[in-house]
C-alpha cells in the first residue's frame, strides 16, 4: 500500500508539532513535500525534518501529481482561498483552526468539498483525543438534563506583532483561541446555540484581545465562553457542564496528553478520571489518514460542522459590535481598548 504523501502550504510554527512529530507515529503518512514564500526558509525547513522536495511557489506545490493531500497551517484570512485550490487540484485538505474567515468562506469550502468528492478536515486535535468522547459520554449518561456550559481558552500572547493580531489576515482573540472554545462549548451543550450577548477588549480597531460570550441552548440552557490572548486571565484552559443531577469540569480539554483533570460530582461527592491516549495531533492524524482511505466517519471535524462554528464566530463579533472577519476591515469596533 502507497503511503499517504502531505505537501505543506507554508513553514509555519505549528507544523512540527501539528504534523512532522504525528507523522512519525502513523504508518503510511509521508510529508513529502513544503512550499513557503521564502525558498530558504522552506529549504531550510525541510533540511531540519526530512522533507525530501521542496517546491517554489503553493502553485507548485499543489501542482505536484505525487501528492495526495495538503496541509494548510497558513494565516486564517487565507484558509479558504488555498483550501479550495488545493481541492480544485484533486488534494485533501487538512486545514487549521479556524477553518475560515467567515461562515461565508466556510460554506464555499463546504461546497467544493462536496464537488470534488475529497476529504477535508478541520484541525480541531482535541476532538480526536479520547478524552473528548468520554467527556461527551458523561454529559449524555451522568449529567442529567444539561442546565449550563461554560468553556474557556485564554493564553498570554504578550508579541502584539504577531499575525494573531492581524485584521486584514482575519486575526483575533476569538478567531484564534476563541474557535476552541466554541467548538467545545458545542460539543458538550445540548446542541446548536444561539449567541445572546458578547463584549471585547480591543487591542486595535477591530481586533480583539479577549472576548466573553453567552449562549442559549433550545431546551433553556445556557452558555458562557471566555477567551483571550490578552488580557488579566493570563491562563485558562477548561471546560464545566452543569446538569441536573451532576457537575463535570475539565481541566486542559484540548492538550490532555501534556495533563488533564476530569472530574464529576455527584450530590457533593467527587470522582477524579484521567484518559490516556497519545498527543491530540497524532489521534487527528490517524484519523485524517482513515478519511482519505475511504472511512468517513473517521473524520469528526467535516466542513459541515466548521460551517456551524463560523457562523457562532460571526455572530459574536457582530454582537460585539465589530463584524466577522473580512467585513470586519470596514467595521472600527466600540469596544474599549
Amino acid at each position: 500500500m502507497s503511503p499517504l504523501r502531505i505537501g505543506v502550504l507554508g513553514a509555519a510554527r505549528i507544523v512540527p508539532m501539528a504534523l512532522i512529530k504525528p507523522a512519525r507515529q502513523v504508518p503510511d503518512v509521508e510529508i513529502a513535500a513544503i512550499a513557503a514564500r521564502d525558498r530558504a526558509r522552506a529549504e531550510k525547513f525541510a533540511a531540519k525534518h526530512g522533507i525530501g522536495t521542496v517546491h517554489d511557489s503553493y502553485d507548485a506545490l499543489l501542482a505536484d501529481d505525487r501528492l495526495d493531500a495538503i496541509y494548510v497551517p497558513l494565516p486564517n484570512g487565507l484558509h479558504a482561498p488555498w483550501t479550495v485550490r488545493a481541492l480544485e487540484a484533486g488534494r485533501h485538505v487538512l486545514c487549521e483552526k479556524p477553518f475560515t474567515a467567515n461562515a461565508e468562506e466556510a460554506r464555499q469550502v463546504a461546497d467544493a468539498a462536496a464537488r470534488t468528492g475529497r476529504t477535508v478536515m478541520e484541525a480541531f486535535h482535541y476532538r480526536y483525543h479520547p478524552l473528548a468522547e468520554r467527556m461527551r459520554e458523561i454529559v449524555t449518561t451522568e449529567l442529567g438534563r444539561v442546565r449550563h456550559v461554560e468553556t474557556a481558552m485564554c493564553f498570554p500572547l504578550p508579541r502584539f506583532s504577531d499575525i494573531r493580531y492581524r485584521l486584514d489576515l482575519a486575526g483575533g482573540a476569538t478567531m484564534d483561541a476563541g474557535c476552541y472554545a466554541i467548538h467545545c462549548l458545542r460539543l458538550l451543550g445540548p446542541g446548536t446555540p444561539e449567541v445572546t450577548d458578547a463584549r471585547a477588549l480591543l487591542k486595535s480597531p477591530g481586533i480583539d484581545r479577549a472576548m466573553t460570550a453567552t449562549f442559549a441552548f433550545a431546551e433553556g440552557a445556557t452558555g458562557r465562553i471566555t477567551t483571550s490572548l490578552w488580557s488579566r486571565t493570563l491562563l485558562r484552559i477548561s471546560a464545566k457542564v452543569v446538569g441536573e443531577r451532576a457537575t463535570m469540569t475539565i481541566l486542559n480539554p484540548f492538550m490532555p496528553h501534556f495533563f488533564h483533570r476530569l472530574k464529576v460530582t455527584v450530590d457533593g461527592r467527587t470522582r477524579r478520571e484521567k484518559v490516556a491516549g497519545d498527543a491530540t495531533y497524532t489521534h487527528q492524524l490517524r484519523a485524517f489518514a482513515a478519511a482519505v482511505a475511504g472511512d468517513p466517519a473517521a473524520n469528526l471535524t467535516p466542513p459541515e460542522d466548521a460551517v456551524v462554528t463560523m457562523g457562532l464566530i460571526d455572530d459574536i463579533y457582530r454582537a460585539a459590535g465589530l463584524g466577522p472577519r473580512g467585513d470586519a476591515q470596514r467595521s472600527s469596533g466600540t469596544a474599549s481598548a
